[in-house]
């Protein structure tokens, strides 16, 4: 069965333009170099209720999948050093959520 990835950043309020262009200079480039992005639902930017977010949902066959993708995202040194140490500073916060698909309805 599928597992979902559900990553939600908070910036620091005013850095959401820098974060846009880091991500599409920087960080969505060095994930499709690597190959990364093929587990990639969609990015998506928060427009009401908690503001200044940017949330990614990622699809995984099973855990192991998920490890090894996270594993080869962090051996990526053009993310890493290229995106993360630019983007990391403008974060509040970080949360992860794991989410199995419901027995009903679609699933992307």
């Amino acid at each position: 069965m599928a597992l979902y990835e559900l990553r939600t950043y908070t910036l620091r309020v005013g850095a959401m333009a820098e974060a846009v262009k880091l991500y599409q200079e920087l960080g969505f480039p060095a994930l499709q170099r690597g190959g990364q992005d093929r587990k990639l639902v969609g990015y998506f930017q928060a427009d009401t209720g908690t503001i200044n977010q940017l949330v990614h949902l990622w699809k995984f066959d099973d855990d192991a999948d998920r490890r090894a993708h996270w594993a080869a995202v962090y051996a990526n040194r053009d993310f890493v050093e290229g995106f993360a140490a630019k983007f990391r500073p403008l974060l509040m916060t970080q949360e992860v959520k794991l989410l199995q698909a419901a027995p009903w309805g679609p699933h992307p």
